[in-house]
């Protein structure tokens, strides 16, 4: 069997474990070990073995992931989801449509602190989903803007998704979560639009209520500063350079723990359920990671991804192509894959074959666009029916919004997502134009 013959086979049959629902670190770690067997014998893999799991997991940047999952499920304990919606809806709750947008942008704030998108859907649909529905909203938009606005966990910083990309390319963090902010600005700039186009086609599914008085606005505001000061201070604090993305990390978990003590009321045993919630989802996590670089190893070892480099390189085809065709890919393949088994699957293969490509634009440029390009794709998959995660962790927590409502409902945001990749595509420049200015 050729290299190539065997690259293919291991890609194939990785895909069918994943079709059998296989658990991905395991399919991607038993595929990876059988391809290296295969090209070096078992005494090289029992040596890479060996030291692997040291060599990785005793980087100082892998601290940053564990601490901002501690962060995320502090945040989710100590209720501030209902904080949150409570501001922005006394804010923009009277408008037309107000408390789906209200859950888009408590989504986009929540989001920035758990880094999740399962963990921003189910969280902000326990506080909002009733209110949408006792004000009258229709199914489809209550579900849809939910499970919308939870993608924006995967793209606004800190993001636990684009810190793997950043780590899995060599990347600078801080920068892809400066180049993240306009992409993510966008996402929420699209959501309220398709909001706002949708209760006007249908003004029946997302009825005004009264407005909020002064007074309650302001003291929503005196409720969620605190909120806003742990954001602040945590991304503040890493592009200003005043401390490294893991010790910001640190410092946010930090802060969010004493907020949970003195405002959220949280206990020990809550205290005790985040440590074993961050570990469980720690531990799942650095097995994919595994489970991935063993498969990538071993398909580096049959030299598919350069020669597939190399291959588009001197095949004349349009670069834009090569980007619309694995933009196509990722569309598929999201609706089968969560968010991380993707990136760490896709990006050893793509990534060498987009960084071959000429687009002019700087290596560090290109990286920057390809990583938020590919995050946004992985984002629509995740409201993409039929099986896009974010729409049954709507549908489930929704039992009484039949599951073709939640699919309809994501329609409107899917359209909003499609504009949005297109503007990325045609204007990479919005991909890294705030790197420039800021240069941290």
């Amino acid at each position: 069997m050729t290299p190539t013959v065997l690259a293919f086979a291991m890609i194939a049959v990785l895909l069918l474990l994943i079709f059998l629902r296989a658990p991905i670190a395991l399919a991607m770690g038993v595929v990876g070990a059988v391809g290296y067997v295969l090209q070096t014998g078992w005494f090289p893999l029992a040596a890479y073995l060996n030291t692997a799991w040291v060599d990785k997991f005793m980087s100082y940047d892998f601290a940053m992931v564990p601490l901002f999952i501690l962060m995320g499920h502090l945040a989710t304990k100590t209720g501030i989801s209902q904080s949150i919606f409570k501001a922005a809806n006394a804010w923009i709750g009277h408008l037309k449509g107000g408390l789906a947008l209200a859950a888009v942008a408590g989504c986009a704030v929540f989001g920035s602190i758990s880094g999740s998108s399962l963990a921003t859907a189910s969280t902000m649909a326990r506080v909002a989903l009733p209110e949408m529905r006792r004000h009258g909203y229709s199914g489809a938009l209550s579900a849809g803007s939910l499970a919308a606005g939870g993608t924006l966990g995967i793209l606004i910083p800190p993001s636990v998704v684009l810190i793997i990309y950043a780590l899995l390319t060599e990347q600078n963090i801080v920068k892809l979560f400066l180049a993240a902010t306009i992409p993510g600005t966008l996402a929420v700039l699209g959501f309220f639009a398709a909001i706002s186009v949708y209760v006007r086609m249908f003004p029946d599914e997302g009825p005004t209520h009264d407005k909020a008085d002064l007074a309650t606005r302001l003291r929503s505001l005196r409720e969620v500063w605190h909120i806003v000061a742990i954001f602040v201070i945590v991304l503040g604090g890493i592009y200003g350079g005043f401390f490294t993305p893991a010790e910001g990390a640190s410092v946010g978990v930090f802060l969010t723990l004493v907020m949970g003590v003195t405002v959220g009321g949280l206990t020990l045993g809550g205290l005790l359920d985040c440590l074993i919630d961050t570990a469980a989802s720690s531990a799942m996590i650095f097995a994919i990671v595994f489970g991935a670089d063993l498969f990538n190893v071993a398909l580096a070892l049959t030299r598919m991804p350069t020669e597939a480099a190399a291959w588009l390189n001197g095949a004349g085809i349009a670069p834009m192509g090569v980007v619309i065709a694995m933009v196509a890919f990722y569309l598929v393949m999201g609706c089968v894959m969560d968010s991380l088994s993707m990136i760490l699957l896709t990006v050893p293969v793509f990534f060498p074959a987009m960084m071959a490509l000429d687009f002019g634009l700087q290596p560090e440029q290109q990286a920057m666009w390809f990583g938020i390009i590919t995050l946004v794709v992985v984002e629509l998959g995740m409201i993409t029916p039929p099986v896009g995660m974010n729409l049954f962790v709507i549908s489930a927590m929704a039992r009484e919004i039949p599951t073709a409502q939640v699919f309809r409902g994501s329609v409107p945001f899917i359209i909003a997502e499609f504009c949005r990749i297109t503007l990325l595509v045609a204007f990479p420049a919005l991909s890294f134009w705030l790197v420039q200015i800021v240069n941290p």
